[in-house]
This record gives structure tokens, sequence and C-alpha cells, in this order.
């Protein structure tokens, strides 16, 4: 009697499976392979040569013109290159709210892809210094450190804190700038700084300083509080003080003992 229910429990068991291979086989969808989704192909450069008139249309033709000469408060852009628009889009000092001394640091108003379009049609307008390819930041951080010293730490401090200037200008602070920023900022050379051309510094030497300064404006301070990265002003300042004070109340604790 166990034999049969033993063999009853067997035969069902072998039937359910079967049943279920052939309903899998029969009911499942067949699995189809997906195929990647097809890449946009890249805008031609003439179409981004119009994207970018549209936008200089639409935020740019008050001040500067609408031919690209020059108007209200714009200077021309004709021949200024690409190098230029990408320096002062791209770290928010233009479009320019008000007239000031000197165009400050804000909030970016246009997106990467917006900025390249931009600075292709006013590239397509006199030409003038453009963007290499490639990595900016890949340079030699030694001779970055070197030139950097040399060429930007008078006004730019040591750390690239930044300094006062004559006129009310100023060299500003380097820790928020990409390294597109640095380096179309030595290809154009705003406000008081010079414009250094491939024959004053060369796109080794100037990737090797945006280098540097992107090492020195994110590393950590190991030796404590950074002061402000401003050397020997507020260190000397900490020990008169800080230091002073601690000497002369030392005194006075001592001679109060005795």
């Amino acid at each position: 009697m166990k034999k049969i229910r033993l063999s009853g429990y067997a035969v069902m068991l072998l039937t359910l499976s079967v049943v279920g291979t052939l309903y899998t086989a029969v009911a499942a969808p067949t699995s189809a392979v997906e195929e990647p989704a097809a890449e946009e192909p890249a805008a031609t450069k003439e179409e981004l040569v119009q994207e970018g008139r549209d936008l200089y249309l639409s935020g740019c033709s008050t001040c500067h013109g609408l031919d690209l000469a020059g108007g209200s408060g714009g200077p021309s852009l004709i021949g200024v290159g690409a190098s230029s628009v990408i320096f002062q889009v791209e770290s928010g000092r233009m479009p320019l709210a008000a007239g000031v001394q000197q165009a400050p640091r804000k909030q970016v108003r246009y997106t990467l892809e917006e900025i390249d379009a931009l600075a292709e049609y006013i590239q397509s307008n006199g030409g003038g210094p453009t963007v290499p390819e490639g990595d900016l930041n890949d340079g030699d951080l030694q001779l970055g450190g070197a030139l950097f010293r040399t060429n930007c730490a008078s006004c730019h401090n040591f750390a690239g804190s930044g300094g006062a200037l004559t006129y009310g200008k100023y060299a500003p602070e380097l820790e928020p700038a990409s390294a597109r920023v640095i380096y179309t900022a030595m290809q154009s050379g705003p406000e008081s700084m010079p414009r250094y051309g491939d024959n004053q510094l060369s796109v080794e030497e100037k990737k090797a300083i945006t280098r540097f300064v992107t090492y020195i404006t994110s590393a950590e301070d190991i030796g404590g509080a950074s002061l402000g990265r401003y050397g020997p002003l507020t260190e000397g300042l900490v020990i008169w003080v800080v230091g002073i004070s601690v000497l002369i109340l030392m005194t006075l604790w001592i001679g109060a003992r005795s």
C-alpha cells in the first residue's frame, strides 16, 4: 500500500514538471536582444555656430551689438576668440548684471554645451585664441609651480588666494576656477592680467600652470589652519596677538606666584 502511494506521488511530480516545462516554452515571450540606443550624432560646426548665434542674439547682443562690433557698455567681440568666451561665461562673469570696475565671478548661466556653441560662433567671426584638444590638467606639476611663482604669484598670491590691485581692481581667488577657466584666462588676459601667447608660455607650460593651480587650490592644509593662505601677514598677526598675549599672561602668573 505504501509503495503504491509513493509511486502515485512520483507520477504526479513528473506530470507537473512536464506541464510546467511545456507551459514555459509556449507561454514565455521570446526574449529579444535589446540593441543599444543609438547615440545622437555630434552637432556639426555649422549647427554649433547657428546655435551660438541664437544664444548671442538673445543674451549678449544688447551690450555687444547685433554684429559683435560693440554697443552700449560692451566691447567688440570680433577677433577675441573662443578662449575669451569660455573664460568670461564659464566663470559666470558674463552676462554682466551692471557696470562695475571689474566683472565679479557669479553663478554660471549657461551649460557647457551652450558655452561651446557661443565660443564657436565668436570664433567664426575674426578668429582668435582657442582651447587646445586633450586634457588641460595633465601638465608637469613641478614646472607649473616654478612658472606660477614667477608669473602669477605676485598678484594671485603664492597659494592662489588673490590680492588687491590698483584703481579698485583685484586679482581674484583661484579656488573655484575650472581647468578651462584657468587656461583660457592665460590666453585671453582679462582685466589687468597679461595675455600669454604661445610665444610667452607654450601650450605645455600653460597646462603645467593649470595643473599646479588646481592642485594648490584643492590640497588639504596639512600643517593646520590655513589662516586664509595669505602667508606671513596673518601668520605674524597670530604670533603677536596669540603668542605675545600668552607670554604676558605667563609672566603675570609667575610674578603673582612669587
